[in-house]
């Protein structure tokens, strides 16, 4: 019989780890956090606080598995010691318990959600931008054809399959197992061949050459609450300002994908703001967004100019590397298209134009850095590279 995680057992469980004492445990506090696993913090008398995770488990008692990619990122920083910078940049994770799928970290607190911090500010200051793409650019140009890691990720779990694939051909029984308007985005997306053209094209074309996240979004990022106090204003010195949580994910994969999916990201917080009705026409509803594109253009550009400041070597390998970027930004808002299907059951006129702009980046990707970026190519480039 599984082992189910309570809000009655953590404590004694925590002892058993000896991950804290009796005597801790007569004062600690235990609070829910909402997740899409189980999640409890744990306050200590100590000041100490612990967030322990289990997966769910399905009617046979079995999990996924996923904890154990989160734990390995842990074992390669510690073990390697070139990557012992990432260290800083990441969760600290202090217990993998295969068995029974639990994890415990040392809990963050004086950190905030980065895209609850955009969202309820509205405000996008650049030096956040710069920090989040040398993070994102020193995972991939450390792990960069480096085979030992390759091979110690993979012998330990085997590669999760490809990310960017296309949604297919409709089939008789969708109609049974989708919304109305699910119905009118296959509809939409099977009108436009050349999108899944694109789509099946960008798969073919991936290269699995570093330590990939493969879940990068705003709110995989924490940033340093005592940072956001100083309005950002100084160039961050220490590495943990910024931390990549969430690392369920990771394979060996390509960057292109991470970097895309953060560019994404940033563009659903634009597309997110958008005033729409059957009134006013797409390309009205884009230009009179509450949070217009020109406000997290400079973001967009800032992230992009300091990973490829961190990592230019993968220009050189890959000139066709932001134009990827770019495409793996437009199948990132296919992929928020589906999970509001598959969540919220909605396809309305906001998901329409997000649609559009997918197709814009997938099929058109040259054409579109000026307008994702709001800048051209060549100013995106570290300058010894511009020519690319």
């Amino acid at each position: 019989m599984a082992f189910l995680l309570s809000f009655q057992n953590v404590l004694n469980y925590l002892v058993d780890r000896n991950l804290c004492s009796e005597d801790e445990k007569t004062h600690a506090k235990v609070e829910l956090k909402q997740a899409k696993n189980f999640n409890l913090l744990v306050s200590l008398s100590d000041q100490r606080k612990l967030l322990v995770k289990q997966e769910p488990h399905d009617r046979e008692g079995k999990t996924i598995g996923e904890f154990k990619r989160e734990w390995l990122i842990q074992e390669l920083v510690d073990r390697f010691d070139q990557l012992h910078p990432l260290k800083p940049c990441i969760s600290e994770s202090v217990c993998f318990d295969t068995e029974h799928s639990i994890i415990v970290f040392n809990y963050l607190e004086h950190y905030r959600d980065l895209a609850d911090f955009y969202y309820r500010e509205n405000r996008f200051p650049v030096e956040i931008a710069r920090q989040i793409g040398k993070v994102l650019a020193t995972l991939h140009q450390r792990t960069f054809h480096q085979q030992n890691y390759h091979h110690y990720f993979t012998e330990s779990h085997p590669a999760s399959g490809r990310l960017a694939e296309g949604i297919g051909r409709i089939e008789p029984e969708i109609f049974g197992s989708v919304p109305a308007d699910g119905l009118k985005f296959f509809a939409l997306y099977q009108r436009y061949d050349s999108l899944g053209q694109a789509i099946a094209e960008l798969s073919e074309s991936m290269q699995s050459v570093c330590l990939s996240h493969n879940d990068v979004k705003l709110n995989n990022f924490l940033v340093s609450t005592d940072w956001l106090a100083s309005d950002c204003q100084t160039v961050a010195t220490d590495a943990s300002v910024i931390r990549l949580i969430d690392w369920e994910r990771a394979d060996w994969g390509d960057p292109a994908f991470d970097l895309g999916s953060l560019i994404g990201s940033y563009l659903t917080i634009w597309l997110g703001s958008l005033i729409t009705s059957k009134t006013i026409s797409i390309d009205e509803s884009l230009r009179m967004a509450t949070t217009p594109l020109e406000a997290l253009q400079v973001s967009i550009a800032a992230t992009t100019i300091a990973y490829l400041e961190t990592f230019p070597q993968i220009l050189e390998q890959r000139p066709d590397f932001l134009k990827r970027a770019v495409q793996f930004a437009g199948l990132n808002l296919i992929t928020v298209i589906q999970s509001t299907l598959q969540y919220q059951k909605s396809f309305g006129n906001n998901g329409i134009c997000m649609l559009q702009v997918a197709k814009s980046l997938l099929c058109r990707p040259e054409a579109s850095i000026s307008t994702v970026f709001g800048m051209e190519q060549s100013d995106l480039l570290p300058m010894n590279l511009s020519s690319i």
